[in-house]
Formats: C-alpha cells, structure tokens, sequence
C-alpha cells in the first residue's frame, strides 16, 4: 500500500511502473474524459476505448429506461480494444476499470468485474481498479437483496494467501478522499498492489509527491474516530458516510423524478454524485447522407451533439458533461453532477430541465 498526494499521482505512478511510453491502456466507454489527460501528458501512453455496444444485447434491466447492460465490458469487447491497440502499434498493458463508473452513476455487477479480472490475468494485462466512488454507493443494496458494490480487491481475491489477498501480480487498486469525503484539497491517494517487483519504484515516485506529516494525522484521526466516542465526531466515518449518502440518494431521487416526468431515459443510479441521462431524442436532424445509430459518422455526431449542448447551456442555464467529451459511442447524452450546487440551484436546475423539454415539445 502506497500513499500519494491524490488518486491522480498514485495512479500516475503505477501507470509509469506497469507500462512503458506508447503502451496501450483499455478503457471502457463512456469514460473520465481527463483520463485522456492524466495518462497521456508525462505516461505518454496510448488510450483504446473499449466499445461494448456491439458486443451486448439489449435487455429491460433498468428502471429509468437506458439499458445499463449495453455499457458492461465483456470479453468480446476486450478482445476487440485489445486487438486494435495492436493493430495501431501499441502493446494493451493496463485495462483501467472505474467501478464504481464515472459518468453512469452505477456499479459493475460482480459477475462482469470478475469476467475483467479473468481476462485480464489470461492476457497477462494489469488491471487497475479505480474505485474513488466506492465510499458514495447510496443504494446498498439490489431488489433481490444482492450487495451493489463489490470491490475488485474481493473479486479477485484467492482466499489462501499467508501475506496478502491473494491477488497474483496483475491486480491493482486505486483510491482516494477526493469524493467520498469531498477532501479533494487535502489530497490523499492511496494504490493497493501485490505486485512485488513495483513495489520499490512505486515508492521512490512517490517521494515526489507524498503527504505531509500534518495531513496523515488529520486523517488518521478522521478515520480512526467514531461518533460514539469522539465528541467533535462530524467526520468520523460512521456518521459522515451515512450522512452523506443520505443526501446523494435524495439529491438523485428528486433528479431521477423529474426526469421520468418529463419523458427522458436515464440510468437508475446506485453511486456516485451524478446521473447519466439520454437526450437524444432532442438532437438535431441527421444531416443527409448519414444513418442513425452506430453507423453515423462521429463527426456528425459530434456536431449535432454540441449544437444540443450549446442550447441546454446558452438558452436555458442547463450546463451537462457531453457524452461524446467521454468517448460515449452515440451522441446525446450528457452526465448530471447533482451534488455540486445548493438547495435553491439545483431546484432551479429542476425547473429549467422542465422548461427545456416543455419548449421542445411545444
């Protein structure tokens, strides 16, 4: 376990330590679009998107109308990044997971995270799981009362090590305050790895960008405190985490309600400070010549998808992360953060959703 000055430079280093410069890392779509930022800019490495839509079938699995399952990674999908990473000249060494994922606002069912870590020890691949969310699951549990979220480290988990978890070597995690604690000034990362021969150079990187001796005693007693015990408890994480969750799950339901009001598909989310929404169905017409769907050609998507960004934003104060800015395969969809805005804001931000689609549909 390793310490760093945020999620960004743990994960930074690791990335140094796993690949060499121009070396491919997998990414699901739609995807943290400065991810495009933080493993290019001093990693050098080459980002794949792994595209699923192809690779899935379309079932009813989500109660806000977008089907969740289209999203998931699979080996098919897999198999189809990591041969185009090869085809462009580039060796696939790290599949990078966020779980839970940013922009969609759900969990990875074990079942496909497991099928991930599978793959990715076959292909001798490192797979880091990114599960900076994973203290801001508000829905804890599903309907048939299956855990939501479970961690990679779990998952991938043999059980019978003397020393660790079990992991092998190809298995990573990465972690920090940022989010669940919305700490993201006192930057505090940590990256989990049973990977020996990384364990000293993850380090020695780490020596340029380690927490100060004050933070980690703030830290220690934040997270070492208890409600019941401590009297200025507000941070302990007993009574922080339910607290905040509470307020996330509110936040989202009061979103989730008045999208299914006003006719726009979403996914349900479990986690996370935002909700993936499909407003598609107000995209300006194909221009002549190009087909819907997956067969348009991106640059038509990414013009019609900004022309409907640039309306919400300039004629109805509605400002949404684009889906096509996070590698998303169809235009039209945006990510929601919820969280970040006051009561009154985000009641206005509600009014305006409904002022929005009751212009366009007039």
């Amino acid at each position: 376990m390793v310490l760093g000055a945020g999620c960004n430079a743990v994960l930074e280093n690791l990335c140094f330590c796993l690949t060499e410069p121009g070396d491919a890392v997998l990414l699901p779509t739609p995807y943290y679009a400065a991810f495009e930022f933080d493993l290019v800019a001093r990693a050098a490495l080459n980002i794949v998107p792994v595209n699923t839509m192809n690779f899935n079938t379309p079932q009813n699995d989500n109660e806000g109308g977008i089907c969740q399952s289209m999203y998931y990674p699979n080996r098919e999908s897999l198999d189809a990044a990591y041969e185009k990473a090869l085809e462009s000249g580039s060796t696939p060494k790290v599949l990078l997971l966020s779980h839970p994922n940013n922009p969609l606002g759900v969990c990875y069912p074990p079942e496909v995270v497991k099928e991930c870590i599978d793959w990715a020890r076959e292909k001798q691949v490192h797979l880091v799981s990114d599960e900076i969310y994973a203290g801001s699951v508000y829905q804890q549990s599903k309907e048939n009362g299956e855990e939501t979220f479970k961690s990679a480290l779990s998952l991938a988990s043999s059980g019978n090590d003397d020393v660790g978890l079990g992991l092998g070597p190809y298995i990573h995690f990465v972690y920090a305050l940022s989010k669940d604690f919305a700490l993201s000034g006192l930057r505090v990362g940590v990256a989990y790895s049973e990977n020996e021969e990384i364990r000293l150079p993850m380090q020695k990187l780490n020596d340029l960008c380690q927490i100060s001796s004050q933070t980690q005693l703030t830290v220690q007693e934040m997270l070492s405190s208890s409600s019941s015990t401590e009297v200025n408890d507000k941070w302990s994480t007993d009574s922080f985490l339910p607290e905040n969750n509470s307020r996330i799950r509110a936040r989202s339901e009061q979103l989730q309600s008045v999208l299914s009001e006003c006719g726009i598909p979403y996914l349900k989310g479990d986690s996370g400070l935002f909700l993936w929404m499909d407003f598609s169905q107000f995209l300006p017409p194909l221009p002549s010549g190009e087909s819907e769907g997956l067969l348009e050609s991106p640059e038509s998507m990414d013009a019609r998808e900004r022309e409907l960004y640039l309306d919400l934003m300039q004629n109805f104060g509605l400002l949404f992360t684009p889906g096509r800015s996070m590698r998303n395969e169809l235009p039209g969809f945006f990510r929601c953060v919820f969280t970040a805005a006051s009561d009154n804001e985000f009641s206005l931000g509600l009014e305006r959703i409904k002022t929005y689609v009751a212009a366009k549909k007039n």
